[in-house]
């Protein structure tokens, strides 16, 4: 077969990023003035979510630092709804893989799948938050603001969120996912996480932006009655920092890993266009025909969520997948598509081949193919000679080295520019 010659392509994304993560914490959470409401000996529950966020250890041991400071007593819970197989243990997992334990934040980590109901939705939906927390004289809810893969909104994942399905733990994801499509996901977000802050003792939110290079671009610290209306702020900050791929029209898109950290839908169907729920497709760009993810993270801890948003997979991911993990956390989403094992092949040049066969009337030489190691790292990818009329057009993207034929290794391994 005569594959398409592929280059290495740098893309332009804004580069502001904060230099100091764990003074800008202190800083912020020190500039809404709620110190004095934190008062010696009280004990003050801080979340730590699922997902891959820039300096996430950093900003959650600022945190716990900043509660020391005052005198009171920090414990880290996990606000990850069903992940981490829906276990206790499992989610401590998952939080070492990212740098929180409880040695490197010199805090304990209380993790249970327990909730407690502490009231109800104006739609009569219960609202549930993790028992720990519960128990807790003061919560600080912190992660990272960007657009859902699920769902459009004014506030998608961020502090809300995590509020409502993260906190909520498996049971509350559970239910929250069923609610929405009954009442659709915006309004179950909203009316979940207002009441959980009138209930529970919330003081404050720490919301982190990122840029487009996967760096914390914004730290913000927001009261509890401030904290909508500055989350739909920060929200248009993120969509418009966020790294996307440079073209609209692709043959066949690439992908090295997918995984947990790298989005909650393993890739992130913002950046490839691709997405299956039952709620719809609400994704129209870029126009990917093929999608072939090569590998899932380790963190990923066998979580293989969003593996049937690919239309070919190698054995070796297949094999790395944990069903029961991928299972729970797609039935809990309510989104069996995703956990659906699509055509997989034991090498990456079977799967290549098997693509460039289904895309059309299109020679292999000839085809739009865009190749990336995952959705968070978009800086630097690799892209066919088919490009090469509009790479020359667009100033915010540069080429690095030469064209070279697309080859694989005797394994039938993709010999990567990358």
């Amino acid at each position: 077969m005569q594959y398409p010659e592929m280059i290495v392509v740098r893309q332009k994304f804004d580069s502001t990023r904060v230099g100091d993560v764990h003074r800008a914490v202190m800083d912020e959470l020190n500039r809404i003035g709620v110190a004095a409401k934190v008062r010696r000996g009280q004990r003050v529950a801080i979340t730590a979510g699922s997902r891959g966020i820039a300096n996430i250890a950093t900003a959650t041991g600022a945190v716990c630092d900043w509660v020391k400071a005052r005198g009171a007593e920090p414990f880290i819970f996990p606000a990850m709804g069903s992940h981490g197989g829906a276990t206790a243990e499992g989610q401590v997992a998952v939080l070492s893989h990212y740098g929180i334990t409880e040695e490197s934040m010199g805090t304990p980590i209380l993790s249970t799948m327990e909730v407690e109901e502490i009231g109800r939705t104006e739609d009569g939906l219960p609202i549930y938050l993790d028992k720990h927390a519960r128990t807790a004289d003061h919560i600080i809810v912190v992660n990272r603001v960007k657009p859902h893969t699920k769902f459009e909104g004014e506030i998608e994942s961020g502090l809300m969120k995590m509020m409502a399905i993260g906190m909520g733990k498996h049971k509350g994801a559970q239910l929250y996912h069923k609610a929405c499509i009954q009442f659709t996901m915006n309004r179950v977000i909203d009316t979940v996480g207002l009441v959980v802050m009138a209930k529970s003792l919330v003081l404050c939110g720490l919301a982190l932006v990122e840029n487009g290079y996967d760096e914390t671009a914004i730290v913000r610290a927001v009261l509890p009655e401030e904290l909508v209306e500055e989350e739909k702020k920060l929200l248009v900050e993120a969509r418009r920092r966020m790294a996307q791929l440079p073209f609209a029209e692709i043959d066949i898109l690439i992908v090295d890993e997918m995984g947990k950290n790298i989005s909650g839908t393993g890739m992130d169907t913002n950046v490839t266009g691709v997405n299956r729920d039952i709620l719809g497709d609400f994704t129209t760009s870029p126009r990917v025909k093929r999608l072939f993810a090569r590998d899932l993270t380790p963190e990923s801890e066998g979580n293989a969520v969003g593996i049937g948003l690919a239309s070919f997979v190698t054995t070796r991911l297949v094999q790395k997948m944990d069903r029961h993990k991928t299972y729970i956390n797609a039935m809990t989403g309510i989104s069996p598509e995703k956990a659906a094992i699509p055509m997989y092949f034991d090498t990456d040049e079977e799967c290549i081949n098997a693509a460039l066969d289904s895309i059309g009337m299109v020679e292999p030489q000839d085809s739009r193919i865009v190749h990336i190691r995952n959705t968070l790292h978009l800086d630097r990818i690799a892209v066919s000679r088919a490009y090469e009329a509009e790479l020359k057009a667009r100033p915010d993207l540069t080429t690095e080295g030469s064209w070279a034929r697309m080859s694989f290794g005797e394994d039938g391994t993709l010999a990567s520019l990358l």
